[in-house]
């Protein structure tokens, strides 16, 4: 089984960041150094170095056929080497070779026609047209937050991906994070999807159909498997999926983006508010169930190729008061219009989620979504802080410090959020105020942060309880109330 390259630099595709800033959920790290998914029918595998990008795929073995009378009388055939142990050599820089062992118990290699036609799907689904460099330039050459912040996120391209798998995905974003997200989409695929192969004892599913969820077992199960309210939304979504004509919701797509195999065709002109076609797709995607304005956007950028969707959530929306003085807040200089000159306390209404995209359209043009989802992922934790939170347990700890005639109490405390604090454009990984932080409380003196400590009365006693509160769209979420003060911050969900 080998490895084939493909040429391209980190500046024109940086796999470790496309594949985990939140746009697809369904691609796992394999190895330390490896991405693999199942999709389009095989499961392939991505690694990469500085000057190329290599893959590999496997084909699901094919179902045996019915035997005639005369090969059921023939001699009996060695067991199938799909067991066997594969050795391969890829060629790295330098011309170093390493062989490795991959166990491959279920599935075949792909003959020569077969990784030709790997290839040309991967440039498809990769989105490889675009120059992505003269992109970064013009988008700096408009905006100087993004000329800043740009240079440490070369390499990030918005995917060509299935607009059922974007839609599901993004349905289940909800209150949600990454992780969790995954672990939703590795189940129903598992579950109700086709098994692909199996590698190294891992095996993979490809994403079901919409007709594959269309029981009225399918919302239960969904709920015993973790979906939690969300399960009613995929499955009224397949559902009305199912009751459209045959491609309804790819007859939604840019026609510059199109299916793979597909010609590609015009998108039309563009306007303030995006392009007509793009309008048009985001008010149908609205009578779907679980879908909201963000998830629109969302499943509008990548998964149909509209490049001037800019999904805008509370995350988002911090970015365009405080870099852009959206509303006049901030610091930036780009200006933005639609805000009531005071954008301190501003709500995300309606109206001004559609001006926050309109200021992104009139600096970036078409391609308004793939600069915002740089700076978005250049504002995200888990690409500054080199890891992505998972999540910690409640915690209280005090030491006591005695400086001459004066006691400092010193507390460590690290806050748990179950289901991510915020759904963000392209959604964030648990993005919380959940690290350990030590403050000092003196005499007539509190520090501000977010957390605000606690006597250590009140820790001996009960130290958390969650209340479950009603959202406005009649969602249950768990906040946290403790018997410290604690400084909350909004949450905000995908639909």
């Amino acid at each position: 089984m080998t490895w084939r390259a493909l040429p391209i630099s980190l500046t024109e595709l940086c796999i470790d960041k496309t594949l985990r800033c939140g746009q697809s959920f369904r691609w796992t790290k394999s190895a330390p150094d490896t991405f693999s998914c199942a999709i389009h029918g095989r499961l392939i595998s991505l690694r990469q170095d500085s000057k190329n990008l290599y893959y590999r795929a496997l084909r699901p073995t094919p179902v045996p056929r019915s035997l005639s009378s005369d090969e059921k009388n023939a001699p009996p055939t060695p067991p199938s080497s799909t067991s066997a142990k594969i050795k391969y050599e890829e060629e790295e820089l330098e011309d170093t070779k390493i062989e490795t062992e991959d166990e491959i118990t279920d599935g075949k290699e792909e003959s020569e026609e077969e990784a030709l036609e790997t290839e040309a799907f991967l440039r498809h689904y990769l989105n490889l047209g675009p120059n992505l460099g003269e992109l970064y330039e013009n988008w700096s050459a408009a905006d100087a937050n993004f000329a800043k912040r740009a240079p440490r996120f070369t390499g990030i391209r918005i995917l060509r991906q299935d607009a059922w798998e974007a839609l599901v995905g993004f349905i289940c974003s909800s209150n949600n994070n990454i992780a969790r997200i995954s672990q939703m989409m590795h189940k129903l695929s598992q579950t109700y999807g086709p098994q692909i192969a199996t590698l190294n004892s891992q095996s993979y599913f490809d994403l079901p159909p919409p007709s594959a969820l269309t029981h009225p077992s399918v919302e239960g199960q969904l709920r015993t498997l973790g979906f939690g309210y969300r399960a009613k939304y995929v499955h009224q979504t397949a559902l009305l999926l199912s009751l459209q004509p045959e491609g309804w919701l790819d007859s939604l797509r840019n026609p510059e983006s199109p299916l793979f195999g597909h010609a590609a065709g015009q998108g039309g002109a563009m306007g303030p508010s995006g392009r007509e076609g793009y309008r048009a797709a985001h008010a149908a995607l609205l009578s779907l169930r679980g879908v909201g304005p963000k998830v629109a956007d969302c499943v509008c950028l990548m998964g149909l190729g509209w490049g001037e969707a800019v999904p805008v959530d509370t995350h988002v929306w911090g970015i365009a008061q405080r870099d852009y003085r959206f509303g006049g807040r901030g610091k930036g200089k780009s200006g933005g219009g639609g805000g009531n000159g005071n954008g301190k306390g501003a709500s995300l209404t309606k109206e001004m989620y559609g001006a926050v995209g309109d200021l992104f359209r009139r600096l970036w043009g078409n391609e308004a979504g793939w600069a915002h989802s740089v700076l978005f992922a250049a504002d995200l934790r888990t690409f500054s802080a080199g890891k992505e939170e998972e999540g910690v347990r409640v915690e209280g700890k005090v030491e006591e410090k005695v400086e001459g005639e004066r006691e400092i109490k010193v507390e460590e405390v690290k806050v748990e959020v179950e289901d991510g604090e915020e759904g963000v454009g392209l959604l964030t990984p648990k993005e919380t105020p959940a690290r350990a932080r030590k403050v000092k409380v003196e005499k007539k003196r509190v520090l501000e942060e977010t957390v605000k400590l606690a006597t250590p009365e009140s820790l001996t006693g009960k130290r958390t309880r969650a209340s479950k509160v009603e959202s406005e769209e009649g969602r249950e979420e768990k906040r946290p109330r403790f018997g410290t003060r604690w400084s909350t911050r909004r949450k905000s969900s995908r639909d």
